[in-house]
This record gives structure tokens, sequence and C-alpha cells, in this order.
């Protein structure tokens, strides 16, 4: 198959920022990750009510733990969530999916849906802009997520021992 390099790309590689792990059990993929990659973690975040939005699920809370390790440029992530959810590690762990910062995350959807990519889950619905994150599948599977680079400075302190809020 030829590609079509005349044609924008969806996303800027050069932004990807990091790889999201699913996990069953977030303290002992902490414990063992941090170890073995000699990475240390930013401080947990349990969230009993993460907001998202999957075309099959519709808008929902799910409790979600996660944590980045500190040491970048291209972090690790790991999330812990209930089976069944779109983070849960319980049925498939392992890595999930690569986060770009993007300065507009419906128009990278937009872009990723017009070039046959489709949005499995974002913060909220596509009627309502999908928010500040959004993940997009091309039909080879690799999950993307867009991650409004608005938020990179809270990312930034958090890496650096504050908290993401």
């Amino acid at each position: 198959m030829i590609v079509d390099m005349t044609t924008a790309p969806i996303f800027d590689y050069q932004q990807v920022f990091h790889t999201g792990i699913r996990v069953p059990d977030l303290d002992a993929a902490m414990l063992e990750l941090g170890a073995t990659l000699g990475v240390t973690w930013a401080t947990v975040v349990d969230n009993p009510g993460q907001g998202v939005w999957t075309p099959t699920g519709g808008a929902q809370t799910v409790p979600l733990r996660f944590t980045y390790s500190c040491e970048g440029p291209q972090h690790i992530e790991l999330l812990e969530a209930p089976a069944g959810s779109v983070w849960s590690g319980h049925e498939q762990p392992g890595v999930h999916h690569l986060g770009v910062w993007v300065d507009d995350v419906a128009a990278n959807v937009a872009r990723a849906e017009a070039s046959g990519w489709t949005c499995v889950a974002a913060s909220t619905s596509p009627d309502d802009g999908f928010g500040a994150f959004a993940y997009v599948q091309p039909p080879s599977g690799t999950i993307v997520e867009f991650v409004w680079s608005a938020l990179q400075p809270r990312f930034d302190q958090w890496w650096s021992g504050g908290s993401l809020s």
C-alpha cells in the first residue's frame, strides 16, 4: 500500500508525551515498573467519578486511579479501573494508547474520523466537543489519546512533585 504523504497529518507525532498502560493493580504495577524501569511516580490520582463518554455506553462515570512517571519526556501512565470499563486492566492489561498534546481536541478528532479512524472514548460527548481528551483508533488498532495542550502546565507541576489540580 502506498501512503499519500501530501495529506496533512492527523496530529504531530513529535507531541506524543505518554504511553498509557492499563493495569489490574496500580500499586503493584508502580512497585514492579518503578524498580525495573528506574522511574518515580507522581502522586496517585484517585478519582471515584471520572467522567467519560463512549459510543456504546454514552456519558458515564468510572472510578479511576492513575499516575504518571515523573521522568520524561516520554512518560508512562498507569491506569486502574473496574472490569468492563474503558480503562480496565483486568481483561486486557498492558499498553492501551499513546497520548499526544493537541491544541484542539475536536478538530483533531474530526481529522482522524475523516481519515477512517473512530472515536472510542472522550471526556465528553461529540455534541459537547469531546472535552479535554479523546481516544481515537484507526482500523489497524493503535489507540491515540488527544489531550488538550492547555493542560500541560498542570501536568508539568504534577510531575515536579505538586498536585495535578
